[in-house]
């Protein structure tokens, strides 16, 4: 009864954004974690001064994911207004006019190594703009795009989900590496399938079997090193994977290998200007730069960026006002509770990169005052709505995982785990995608289910590094119904209460994604 009434508001979500009539995302989301809330507070008893802590803090939480979208979207507004984004489009014809060429260079290859940069949604943000600019349809752009930026999760952001994820459980460097290998493998495993699948979602059937050996060529291109490089690391895998994928698919597509000729459209003999390629493409690698050398600990700039050393500390009355060194704001004991919230200004990719890149390409564009103001106005319009739903996201969020052992959510994790037993390996990277599906990061999703999935495997007598891998597949492979990603992705291409038809499209991959990984780890790992 428990567990029914914990699924509660999220049987409500999925009812209302798939329903014949669906509901608006920042309709639905506030109107769930309502429900949330509710059910906390009559039914499971719940402490309601730390409920409104919880819930408060949800509503902070926005700023991380608002931020980042805003900056996407500024940097993608920019090259739009600019016309780097025309450039860009030229550009990648003239390697290739082959259409599955196009949607593997930019993304599958170039998604995969900004993941491996970033993560944070970022490769979708920055890749769904670029294949709508070269004429996809806007839908198809996001449901193509969440579902392949689901691989290279489990090492985005220089290896966050698997490194950060599971710091809570004091694993030695041995067990961390075991999760990595076997968390590569398992993804390897998928690659294999779920690019086809996110292909044929965008593109006739006919024409991907066709054009079956360049898919392979570039999947592997990028899935060999990722896994040979998770052997030893699990920061860099992504990173790694993702620039040999991008250098092997582009010299692919430009000779045709494993292209079908006959659908490649004749390639404009028109010149590009060397300048304005390097202008338009100026942004997009300096993004790249400054992602790269913020997120490598051992170059000292993470470090700064993440100094937590208090500069300024002030009583706000429900809660401890702090400022660190590096900008980072938080709230302790919110509401006399041990709720805290902070946001990482420096470290979160919106001031850096997103918006330092556009200050610095703005005069090199030559952009005037007319296009910067145009740039600017039509991203705080996008954000508005985006906002509200998110909003909703993170107080559903925060409130359902309330509570401890007794909170609605490890009420659904401890009833999977009660009615599958040893067989756990086959349904274990589903909790994982919950996690993610719930939080928005499969990071949070590894640090919040890392400690149950591993009592599970002690209690019913699995490998403990097997199952953890399966959490981190899992969660990366709930990006693709993760509410937040889907908003973020519609908002950035304009695209504007479809998050329930998107969640219809990229629910059955992902159910396919945990059963391979799932089946595979039952049948082979030893």
């Amino acid at each position: 009864m428990n567990t029914f009434v914990a699924a509660l508001p999220i049987f409500l979500l999925i009812w209302m954004m798939v329903k014949r009539s669906p509901v608006p995302s920042y309709v639905a989301l506030p109107v769930s974690a309502l429900a949330g809330v509710l059910l906390q507070l009559f039914y499971f008893q719940a402490d309601p001064r730390l409920l409104l802590a919880n819930s408060f803090m949800g509503m902070l939480s926005v700023l991380t994911p608002i931020s980042i979208i805003a900056g996407a979207i500024l940097l993608n507004r920019m090259l739009a207004v600019s016309g780097g984004e025309t450039t860009i489009k030229h550009w990648l014809e003239s390697i290739s006019g082959n259409h599955v060429a196009q949607l593997m260079i930019i993304g599958w290859a170039f998604a995969f190594m900004l993941e491996g940069a970033s993560g944070f949604g970022t490769p979708a943000a920055i890749a769904a703009p670029i294949l709508v600019g070269l004429g996809f349809s806007p839908f198809k752009v996001i449901v193509f795009t969440l579902i392949l930026n689901s691989i290279p999760v489990s090492f985005g952001a220089v290896g966050t989900p698997t490194w950060f994820g599971f710091s809570a459980l004091s694993l030695n460097e041995q067990q961390v590496l075991a999760i990595s290998q076997w968390t590569a493998l398992c993804h390897v495993v998928a690659a294999l399938v779920i690019p086809m699948i996110a292909l044929c979602l965008v593109l006739p059937f006919h024409t991907v079997r066709k054009n079956s050996v360049f898919v392979y060529l570039s999947v592997l291109s990028c899935v060999l090193p990722y896994w040979l490089f998770a052997q030893w690391n699990y920061e860099f895998p992504s990173l790694i994977g993702g620039a040999v994928g991008l250098l092997v698919t582009i010299f692919l597509a430009k000779k045709g290998i494993g292209l079908v000729k006959s659908q490649q459209p004749p390639v404009s003999n028109k010149p590009i200007d060397g300048k304005a390629l390097f202008l338009a493409f100026f942004p997009l690698v300096l993004l790249i730069l400054v992602l790269v050398l913020t997120r490598i600990h051992q170059l000292g700039i993470k470090a700064l960026l993440n100094d937590e050393t208090v500069w300024l500390s002030i009583h706000l009355g429900f809660a401890q006002f702090e400022l660190s060194k590096a900008l980072i704001i938080s709230l302790h004991e919110l509401f006399g509770t041990a709720v805290s919230w902070s946001y990482k200004t420096l470290f979160v990719p919106a001031l850096i990169p997103f918006v330092l890149v556009v200050l610095v390409s703005v005069p090199l564009l030559k952009m005037n005052k007319k296009q910067v103001s145009h740039m600017v106005h039509d991203t705080l319009s996008r954000i508005a709505l985006p906002c509200v739903a998110l909003i909703g996201a993170l107080v559903m969020v925060n409130v359902l995982m309330q509570g401890g052992h007794k909170a609605p959510i490890f009420y659904i994790a401890n009833t999977f785990a009660n009615l599958t037993g040893e067989h756990w390996v086959l349904f274990a990277s589903y909790l994982g995608a919950l996690g993610t599906f719930f939080s928005g990061s499969a990071t949070v999703s590894n640090l919040t289910f890392g400690g149950i999935q591993y009592g599970i495997a002690q209690q019913v007598g699995l490998s403990e590094t097997l199952v953890l891998a399966l959490q981190s597949t899992g969660a990366a492979m709930g990006n693709m119904i993760c509410i937040s990603n889907i908003i973020a992705v519609a908002s950035i291409v304009g695209v504007n209460n479809q998050e329930g038809p998107v969640l219809k499209k990229t629910f059955f991959p992902m159910l396919i994604y945990g059963a391979l990984v799932g089946c595979f780890s039952y049948l082979f790992y030893r």
